[in-house]
């Protein structure tokens, strides 16, 4: 995933083109590029406590606050951030940053309520602690049929930030799994291939035997139903957490 700034050659391109280039094309271009030597999200970290530092609190922090909300910093994050960065760079510093972080994550209030307010209208059940060892962060189970039916479906409930290990669903024969969006905003991901975003409505059909994840946004509950086909030697294979870098880097693409 790429970042792409277009910030400098909008507003400057004719006045200073080789600014606008330096800021365009190297600094956001090829400097933040870079997430093999550091993920978006420490960079992001690293560029708010810089501003506050420097005492900037224009625009630009305005600006590199919300990227950091985008690339994963959450609201509890931040808070903490700032307040640490308070006895370091200053106590006006940090309330003028606090006072902008606020108008960011503003809209984020409505994912710092209880779980209970969640699950969509299938309802977010109890906590899924069975499969506990095979999530990143905390998820809800409502089994929607009886166990042991032909045609097994529950809602699956993820808190902010939440997704699965990856994993396959084997068959011989038949299996695999469909998944139906019913609330908030996730992902999807089969390997080699780029990730999905999920809204309300979508649809995901997995086919047996392909190594996927999916789960919440890193600002959003979600939850959607999985129903899984029936097949002949049918098994799950949990698999490898998905790493912190990479889902990361999704929460900065574009819708």
């Amino acid at each position: 995933m790429n970042i792409k700034q277009t910030a400098g050659h909008d507003a400057l391109g004719e006045f200073a083109p080789e600014f606008a280039h330096l800021n365009d094309d190297i600094l956001f271009g090829e400097v933040w590029n870079r997430e093999d030597k550091l993920p978006l999200k420490l960079r992001s970290i690293v560029t708010v406590s810089a501003l506050i530092g420097k005492g900037i609190t224009d625009s630009s922090l305005k600006y590199h606050l919300a990227s950091a909300r985008t690339n994963g910093v959450t609201r509890e994050e931040m808070a903490e951030i700032l307040t640490h960065i308070a006895f370091y760079a200053g106590w006006p510093n940090a309330w003028a940053a606090f006072n902008m972080a606020k108008e960011v994550y503003d809209d984020d209030a409505d994912t710092n309520d209880g779980p209970e307010a969640h699950g969509g209208m299938f309802g977010l059940g109890e906590p899924n602690d069975a499969f506990a060892p095979y999530f990143i962060g905390q998820s809800y189970l409502n089994a929607l049929t009886a166990a042991g039916d032909y045609l097994p479906i529950h809602n699956v409930t993820f808190e902010p930030g939440c997704r699965n290990n990856w994993h396959i669903h084997h068959a011989s024969k038949g299996g695999g799994q469909v998944l139906i969006c019913v609330d908030g905003e996730g992902w999807y991901q089969e390997e080699g291939k780029p990730a999905q975003r999920l809204h309300p409505g979508d649809i995901v059909e997995i086919p047996a035997n392909v190594k996927h994840w999916h789960g919440a946004a890193a600002n959003s509950w979600f939850s959607h139903l999985a129903f899984e086909y029936p097949g002949e030697d049918c098994s799950n294979e949990w698999l490898e957490p998905v790493d912190d870098a990479a889902y990361a880097a999704l929460e900065s693409q574009p819708e």
